[in-house]
């Protein structure tokens, strides 16, 4: 029995629907792999990766569709525009390994299994190699800095002059007013010297600031507020 499946598009056999989804699945969890082990902060998510797996075969199959009918992926760009994505992607990795398993199933669903294989050892190894050695790391410890204080001008500059005795660099970030303008809350970014720990600038801050709210978030290569 013929089971060749054969359209306008041309013929594909039972072979190549079973290698494409076989082999995009063996990539792309080997990638979904790499990303949990790369993967540093607090935001990994199960969900995520095994998405990334179902997007990998899902492409896969979507390409043996389409083939090389234009018309036909012309209708499915048009039926995947009515689709919304609401959830924001937390770090910019993540749209990096969305688009490493769709490129894995877009060349299985073509039969280009070679080159999804060679692609996948190539950018797997290269992304364990700037984990495992931290490529381009920016190793300086910035500190967020959060203060309340009365709206009074006076008060602003006593935080400031607290900061340059304690920081080697501070920038004003941001100026709220809280509690219906009883108090002004300062953002600030900031390095500290050395020599000085949080503590004592949150012990500094404490003593001008009557008592209010002083918050220091610590991070490395970027801090977010």
């Amino acid at each position: 029995m013929n089971l060749d499946i054969q359209d306008l598009s041309g013929t594909f056999t039972t072979f190549d629907i079973v290698a494409s989804l076989v082999l995009s699945f063996v990539l792309s969890a080997i990638i979904g792999w790499v990303y949990r082990y790369t993967h540093k902060n607090v935001s990994y998510s199960q969900s995520y990766v095994q998405t990334l797996v179902m997007v990998g075969m899902i492409v896969s199959i979507i390409m043996l569709v389409v083939g090389s009918n234009i018309a036909r992926a012309f209708a499915l760009v048009g039926a995947l525009s009515v689709v919304r994505f609401r959830n924001a992607v937390k770090e910019t990795r993540d749209v990096g390994f969305i688009f490493f398993v769709m490129a894995i199933g877009m060349t299985t669903g073509t039969r280009f299994y070679l080159l999804a294989i060679v692609a996948t050892a190539v950018i797997c190894l290269v992304l364990l190699l700037m984990y495992k050695f931290s490529w381009f790391k920016l190793d300086v410890q910035r500190q967020v800095v959060k203060v309340q204080v009365p709206p009074e001008p006076g008060y602003t500059n006593l935080v400031e002059d607290i900061m340059i005795d304690y920081c080697t660099d501070y920038e004003l970030v941001s100026t709220e007013s809280v509690r219906s303008g009883a108090l002004n809350e300062l953002y600030y970014t900031a390095q500290l010297k050395k020599s000085k720990k949080p503590a004592d600038l949150i012990a500094a801050l404490s003593d001008i600031n009557t008592g209010q709210r002083v918050t220091v978030l610590t991070g490395y290569d970027q801090t977010d507020i």
